[in-house]
């Protein structure tokens, strides 16, 4: 398997940010890493060899970025709205940085997938719904969708654009909406063992369907909890039936 490490001085987050990139060819996989994780998270936790099936035969070609958490929601000592702030700026690093190194890489018309697993999930979710003039679609393990959990109380402008529970519902942009349902992939998949929350994702769930989004809802059974154990059967399992 092909795996080459790359940086580049992001002008969006002012730092050195480096990104892991497995494989020669196939649809992109952009994975975001969990809470407060890097870009080689991934590979320690052997996801990646998991699919290197997937990985070795052209079906995907992945590319794994670091995390800024620590810089935002899971830094206790920073003022909530530079914590905001700096969420955004991760942002726009993925659209406008990330997405077209690469386009880049692979070619212009290649689908670009968001993936990720616990707060990643989240962060792929919104990538996706905010751009899906550039993305393609997602595969979201064992998320949340409302970035409330995560800001201890705190609640603005931003936050409510940041968190997909609470702007979908209101979104009104037709061309918006239409790019969002044009997209084949949208796949929200939970276990139902410690940790878990699928109730969290059926109302997720619905908020998608009552705005006409397809969506494909996956609930897994209790012996599967909210640990890589389970990201490690689901993410082979899809990338091997549903691409």
């Amino acid at each position: 398997m092909n795996r080459e490490l790359t940086s580049w001085h992001s002008p969006s987050l002012d730092k050195e940010m480096p990104v892991a990139v497995y494989g020669h060819y196939g649809i992109a996989l952009l994975m975001v890493p969990t809470a407060a994780a890097d870009y080689l998270e991934y590979e320690r936790f052997q996801l990646i060899d998991a699919i290197r099936p997937s990985i070795e035969t052209g079906k995907v070609k992945v590319f794994s970025v670091n995390s800024i958490n620590t810089e935002s929601w899971m830094n206790n000592n920073m003022d909530p709205r530079h914590k905001m702030i700096r969420h955004g700026q991760f942002n726009d690093y993925i659209h406008n940085e990330v997405v077209p190194f690469i386009r880049n890489n692979t070619s212009w018309e290649t689908p670009v997938i968001t993936c990720g697993a616990s707060f990643g999930a989240l962060h792929s979710m919104n990538l996706f719904l905010k751009r899906p003039d550039i993305i393609n679609g997602v595969i979201a393990m064992s998320g949340v969708y409302d970035l409330t959990e995560y800001t201890q109380g705190y609640y603005d402008e931003d936050v409510y654009f940041n968190s997909p529970q609470h702007y979908i519902p209101n979104l009104a942009d037709h061309t918006i909406l239409e790019q969002i349902r044009r997209q084949g992939h949208l796949h929200i998949l939970t276990g139902s063992g410690a940790h878990e929350d699928p109730g969290a994702n059926g109302r997720f769930a619905k908020i998608l369907y009552d705005k006409g989004i397809n969506y494909e809802l996956d609930i897994w059974g209790e012996e599967w909890p909210h640990d890589w154990v389970t990201w490690r059967a689901m993410l082979p399992h899809y990338l091997a039936t549903r691409f």
